[in-house]
């Protein structure tokens, strides 16, 4: 029927009502049809909505590469930045180092000059005396008599206040600063003014309470052609760094083809006996050990046992790091001294300390009669008084300097190197 009505239709309509026509064609047509299929398209809907839903809320393998690749750029530049802040701290340690060195030598400068603007001023000081005097003369005594300018107990006094300072500073211990100033006392007091030269007199009496040490290894090497092994007892307060000190000894020993043992008679901690031990394997030499707690002087009797029976030239024994003013402890040392039969006693003391270097070395002279020193810490010592100290209160000669961590930074003491270095 809608067929027939179209076909009649066509030849007096226009375009545009024919599609208009076929539009309501269409809307007649298709309704019972939509109503089959709507509920078929509602659910297809739902089901669209459903799978869009899960495809926006899973990611895609994109997605999923994408976030990968921000995660590992996330990662690779906290990495940069956590090695860019270690390589500035590195830097900033090493710069504050090397500021402090710094600072030490312009301290060392400053000290030196300040000594000798003192010593002009001295000098001047005494040619104003000179004058003063000679003015006297000239109204009281004849022309024609002869007057001696000599330097007085008193003017020596004044002279020396300045300088006694200078010293202390420098880490010069106050009964070495007294000795030197009794030996300018000796050189100075009653000569003629013209006649003093406080700088040369000054380092003339270093010199003297210095003594340069006796050969280390021809000394050990005399000794064994008569009797070995030669037993090197080592003493010294905590931290001081007796441990470094005799691997580094040690080290100088092989060098010099003598063959080594190591005793660990510290035996108050568990962890020295360790340190030794890491030392002993690194250097491949034998080293005598017994458990925590065990009589020191034991372990350092059978260390030198050791050594008999094998033939072992020379036994380094480390002790525990004792104060000086325990009584019990210094009682033990000597003690272990005495059972090892040790040649040689060495102190070890920081060459940064002073006064307290000094004090420690005095009394572990009493205590065993040490018969030699060494410092360590020295190439952080711009000033260099701990070593006249310690010569001048024990009268026993320094013979190593430590110069750093490693086996070979160990340097044989020379007077004349530390004289040009305090710049005298």
């Amino acid at each position: 029927m809608f067929k027939s009505l179209k076909e009649k239709l066509k030849g007096w309509v226009s375009k545009n009502e024919e599609d208009e026509i076929e539009e309501v064609v269409e809307t007649v047509e298709k309704p019972k049809k939509e109503k089959k299929v709507k509920k078929s398209k509602d659910s297809k809907k739902i089901e669209n909505k459903k799978s869009t839903k899960e495809k926006e809320d899973k990611p895609s393998k994109e997605e999923i590469a994408e976030e990968k690749k921000k995660a590992k750029e996330i990662a690779k530049t906290e990495k940069e930045k956590a090695k860019e802040e270690k390589k500035k701290e590195r830097e900033a340690k090493k710069k504050e180092k090397e500021d402090l060195k710094k600072k030490d030598k312009e301290d060392l400068v400053e000290i030196v000059k300040d000594t000798e603007e003192i010593v002009e001023e001295i000098e001047e000081k005494i040619e104003e005396v000179i004058e003063d005097a000679e003015e006297i003369v000239e109204d009281k005594k004849p022309k024609s008599s002869i007057f001696k300018k000599i330097l007085t107990k008193e003017k020596f006094n004044d002279m020396f206040e300045e300088l006694e300072m200078i010293l202390v500073t420098n880490n010069v211990a106050y009964d070495a600063v007294d000795k030197i100033k009794k030996s300018l006392e000796e050189k100075l007091i009653g000569k003629s003014l013209k006649e003093v030269n406080l700088a040369n007199e000054l380092k003339t009496s270093i010199e003297d309470l210095l003594i340069n040490p006796p050969n280390f290894i021809e000394t050990i090497k005399e000794s064994i052609k008569e009797k070995s092994p030669y037993v090197i007892l080592f003493s010294g307060i905590n931290g001081a760094g007796k441990t470094t000190t005799i691997a580094k000894v040690t080290a100088l020993l092989q060098k010099n083809k003598l063959s080594v043992c190591l005793a660990a008679a510290d035996t108050f901690r568990a962890a020295a006996i360790q340190q030794l031990e890491v030392h002993a394997n690194k250097l491949k030499v034998p080293i005598i050990k017994k458990d925590y707690g065990t009589d020191p002087a034991a372990v350092a009797f059978d260390g030198v046992a050791y050594a008999k029976k094998h033939k072992i030239d020379v036994v380094l024994i480390d002790t525990a790091g004792r104060l000086q003013n325990r009584d019990s402890l210094m009682k033990e040392i000597e003690k272990i001294a005495r059972v090892a039969k040790a040649d040689m006693k060495i102190f070890l003391g920081e060459s940064i300390t002073g006064n307290d270097a000094t004090e420690q070395a005095s009394a572990f002279n009493k205590s065993i009669d040490i018969d030699g020193i060494i410092l360590s810490k020295a190439d952080v010592d711009e000033k260099g008084g701990t070593a006249i100290s310690v010569t001048a209160i024990t009268g026993k000669p320094i013979l190593f300097l430590g110069t750093g961590q490693k086996y070979e930074d160990l340097e044989v003491f020379d007077k004349e190197k530390l004289i040009e270095k305090i710049g005298l």
